[in-house]
């Protein structure tokens, strides 16, 4: 098993996170949940927990959540108003606990989506915070498995096609997601330790361009869907390298 060695050797921290929003836009929606782990290694190599987070997150007075996004996640207004926190205290709370001491990787299914949201919501609240966040690096797991595995590419196909079913689960909940998505790209380590390779590196759908508004640092490439896993020499960070030169 690599558990991620090469990566532990560049970052003091790697943070997988997730959220559930309003919808798709970033610019008008909110997150309603957001939740992370933050793994780091010890002395002996060994990877351990060294934060966690799961945050129902009130929206502002006047909103409510559609109703197909409780359909989907199970979370209703009702919950926001029992158990969530602040916006304000759910921004500080992922910037300033998961985010410093690093170098730190941030890790997400369709990094796309969930950066987008991250950071809109981190720059409601001043720069300090949302430095934090472009001072990371970030790497998306879709990119990385969309060169492994055909279509369709959602991280329960993933959980599938790593067999990693009886260790987590798919459940639309962000805490759930989360670990399913560190079991997942420990999986693609052990089957091709080139997880660097794809570190602010977005590939997208050509049919359907960039969605949202682009990331800086992060190179953004056009990616088809492919059959079969693809040798080191097709996969998207190598055809890259093949097109700058």
């Amino acid at each position: 098993m690599n558990n991620l060695r090469e990566v532990f050797r560049k970052y003091k921290a790697v943070v997988f996170f997730d959220v559930e929003t309003t919808g798709l836009d970033a610019k008008t929606c909110r997150i309603i949940e957001l939740a992370a782990i933050r793994i780091e290694r010890a002395g002996d190599g060994t990877l351990y927990t060294a934060g966690r987070a799961d945050m129902l997150i009130k929206l502002p007075d006047g909103q409510r959540i559609p109703e197909k996004i409780t359909e989907l996640t199970g979370i209703t207004d009702e919950q926001l108003e029992a158990s969530g926190v602040t916006e304000y205290n759910a921004a500080a709370a992922f910037a300033f606990e998961f985010l410093t001491c690093g170098p730190v990787l941030l890790v997400a299914h369709n990094a796309q989506f969930d950066l987008s949201f991250t950071q809109e919501m981190l720059g409601r609240y001043g720069d300090d915070a949302l430095q934090l966040l472009k001072d990371c690096d970030y790497l998306d797991s879709l990119t990385v498995y969309k060169d492994r595995r055909d279509y369709p590419h959602k991280l329960e196909n993933a959980i599938a096609a790593y067999n990693l079913g009886d260790k987590v689960k798919n459940t639309h909940r962000a805490i759930d997601d989360v670990k399913a998505l560190f079991e997942v790209c420990r999986a693609m380590d052990d089957e091709r330790p080139d997880l660097l390779k794809y570190v602010n590196t977005f590939g997208y759908n050509p049919k359907y361009g960039v969605g949202g508004q682009r990331i800086e640092k992060v190179s953004y490439w056009p990616q088809r869907f492919n059959k079969y896993m693809q040798p080191p020499s097709c996969t998207l960070p190598a055809l890259m390298k093949k097109r700058r030169k």
